[in-house]
């Protein structure tokens, strides 16, 4: 499972990439599971990286599944119509 850190904003988002596509290649299961129960501040940086991370999954023929995402960051995905992207009809958000 690949984790999230507690903070992701434009500042950390380069090298939270490429630590979760670093992650994403010892990953034998095709579906990539990520937590974000330690997500409490970012910005839109975070949609960034969630995307590139989906991007390089389906490129693997991986899918990818959060959990725990922050509802703050889910409304925020909503916000720029990429909800039906990043967040699963069953996803769990955190309140």
């Amino acid at each position: 499972m690949l984790e999230l850190p507690a903070e992701l904003t434009h500042a950390q988002a380069g090298a939270c990439l490429h630590s979760l596509l670093q992650g994403l290649r010892e990953q034998p299961e095709p579906q990539v599971l990520l937590n974000a129960a330690a997500l409490t501040r970012f910005d839109s940086s975070a949609l960034a990286v969630l995307l590139e991370l989906r991007r390089e999954c389906l490129v693997q023929g991986k899918t990818l599944a959060l959990q725990a995402t922050p509802t703050r960051l889910a409304d925020l995905a909503h916000l720029y119509g990429i909800d039906s992207l990043l967040l699963s009809p069953t996803a769990d958000p955190v309140k």
